[in-house]
Parts: structure tokens; sequence; C-alpha cells
């Protein structure tokens, strides 16, 4: 059979540029120059000769859209009520007390790492209340913000204020992700 090797199209070119600007390495992988799909897209003509107009993109195709990153959701009401009763068990725990922002971090990673690894399904991270110039504390700010991001979102699926017995504004109930079986 003959090697065909065929150059693509401007619209494939135009395509295949857009897909691959959507797609992130692999952690520890490093990306290959994207030069060799640039794609030159003509200019529109400017309005005003002295303010350039934006470059035109053409719309990707909806097939070829990235596919949404899962969100985090508040956990339902029945299940924190139950977390809270102890009619639900909590997996794990951890306490961030006294730790710096980067400590607590890389420790808060690690431990949602392991216990998504093990199979567990809903934690307890106790951040403190903390005061901060008449505010919230430091950890009580970040922590929430640090669970939408995107290294956190795979792993958890739901957080919710603790009750009181379990730390009260001071502390999350996390829900982990479940592990996908591979067919």
């Amino acid at each position: 059979m003959k090697d065909d090797k065929r150059k693509l199209s401007h619209e494939d070119r135009i395509i295949w540029a857009q897909v691959a600007r959507t797609v992130e390495a692999f952690p520890g992988k490093s990306v290959e120059g994207d030069d060799w799909f640039a794609v030159e897209t003509p200019q529109p003509k400017a309005m005003r000769p002295d303010k350039p107009a934006p470059p035109a993109r053409p719309e990707m195709p909806r097939k070829l859209q990235p596919a949404p990153r899962p969100k985090v959701q508040p956990i339902e009401q029945p299940v924190v009520r139950k977390l809270a009763r102890g009619r639900l068990p909590i997996d794990g725990r951890i306490d961030l007390h006294g730790l710096t922002q980067s400590e607590a971090h890389n420790l808060l990673w690690g431990f949602l790492a392991r216990a998504h690894e093990r199979g567990l399904r809903h934690v307890l991270v106790i951040t403190g209340k903390g005061t901060s110039r008449g505010g919230a504390g430091v950890l009580k700010r970040h922590v929430p913000e640090w669970l939408t991001k995107p290294e956190f979102r795979f792993l958890i699926s739901g957080y919710e204020d603790a009750a009181r017995g379990h730390g009260g504004e001071g502390a999350l109930y996390i829900r982990l992700r479940r592990i996908r079986e591979k067919p």
C-alpha cells in the first residue's frame, strides 16, 4: 500500500490548529512547538486607520469544542444531615490549623489524592475559623477557592460547611469523586 502523505487544506489546518490549542500536556510532559500548524488567516481591514480590527477567528465546529471540566457542586442537604448526625461515616479527616498557605495546600492535595485513590467518599477538612483583620481566616477563605481549581476538581465532586459538632464554619465536608472502573 502506498504511503499517502497528503497536505491539509487551509480549512483543515484552521480546524486542527484550534483543536491543538485546546489540548493540555500530561503532567511532566512538554508541549511540542506549535509552529508546525500555524495558520495564516486573512486579517480584516481596519475600520479606522488608527485602530486595527481584531483578527478574525473562525468559529469552532460544535463537535470539536473541548468538553467542559467537571464542576464542583454543593453536597445535597440530606447527605449533609446524615454526615452531621453520624448516619453516614466520615472516612477521613485532616486538620490544617497552624499551617502556612503553601504547607496547607500541599498537605490537602496529598490527603485528598490518597483518599481518592483508596476509594474514600466523604472526608472532613478542618481549616479553623481564624481571624484576619476582622474577617475570616486565611485558610477558611482559601481552601474553598483551591477546591474549585483544576488540580482538585477531578478529585472532588462537592463540598459544604460542616455541622457544629464537626467544626461548624471552621470545617468542610468534602465528597470525593468515585473511581471509574475502566472497561
